[in-house]
C-alpha cells in the first residue's frame, strides 16, 4: 500500500481544544454524567450505542464519534453495521424495525430546524418502544445532543478514549 505524502500535506494540523469544561464547571459535568447513566437505564446497550453514533454523525461531534463507536465494538456491535449507519435509510436491511425507528426518531429530535418532530415518526417509535422504554429513548437522544453541543464547541479532541474509560 502506499500512502499520498501531498494529500497529508494538505490537511490543517488538528484543531486544539478550546477549554477543558468538565474540570471548569465540574458539577454540571457529574450532573450530565448521572443524566446518561439514568436515561440509559432499560435500553438495550447495542440500540443505545447506534443512537448515540448517529446522533453524532449528525452533530459533527467527532470526540462522541470516537468514543460511541468504539463502546458500539465494545457491546458487540459489528463493523458493518457501524459503517453503514450514516445511510441507515438506504441500507435498511441492516437494522431491526426498532432499530429504524429509534434511528428515525434520533434524526427527527436532533435536526429540530426542519420543524417539529413528525407524527409520523413518533407513533412509528411508539409502536416499537412501550411507553417508559420510549420516554428513556428519548431521554438518551436528547443527552447525547447536550453531550455533542460540549464536545464540538469545546473542541473535545477524538483518537484517545478506550471503551469504559468513563465508566
Amino acid at each position: 500500500m502506499t500512502t499520498n505524502t501531498e494529500a497529508t500535506k494538505e490537511f490543517a494540523p488538528e484543531a486544539p481544544a478550546r477549554l477543558d469544561w468538565a474540570k471548569l464547571a465540574p458539577e454540571v459535568y457529574k450532573a450530565m454524567v448521572r443524566l446518561d447513566t439514568a436515561a440509559r437505564r432499560g435500553l438495550d446497550p447495542v440500540l443505545c450505542e447506534l443512537v448515540k453514533i448517529r446522533a453524532s454523525q449528525i452533530n459533527h461531534c467527532a470526540f462522541c464519534l470516537d468514543m460511541h463507536t468504539k463502546d458500539a465494538l465494545a457491546a458487540g456491535e459489528s463493523v458493518e453495521r457501524i459503517v453503514q449507519l450514516s445511510a441507515w435509510d438506504e441500507s435498511r436491511h441492516f437494522y431491526t424495525e426498532k432499530e429504524l425507528a429509534a434511528l428515525e426518531l434520533t434524526e427527527a429530535v436532533t435536526v429540530l430546524t426542519d420543524g417539529f418532530v413528525p407524527d409520523e415518526v413518533y407513533e412509528r417509535a411508539a409502536r416499537h418502544f412501550e411507553e417508559a422504554e420510549l420516554a428513556q429513548l428519548l431521554a438518551a437522544i436528547t443527552v447525547i445532543n447536550a453531550w455533542n453541543r460540549f464536545g464540538v464547541a469545546c473542541r473535545r479532541t477524538p483518537g484517545h478514549y478506550q471503551p469504559g474509560q468513563y465508566t
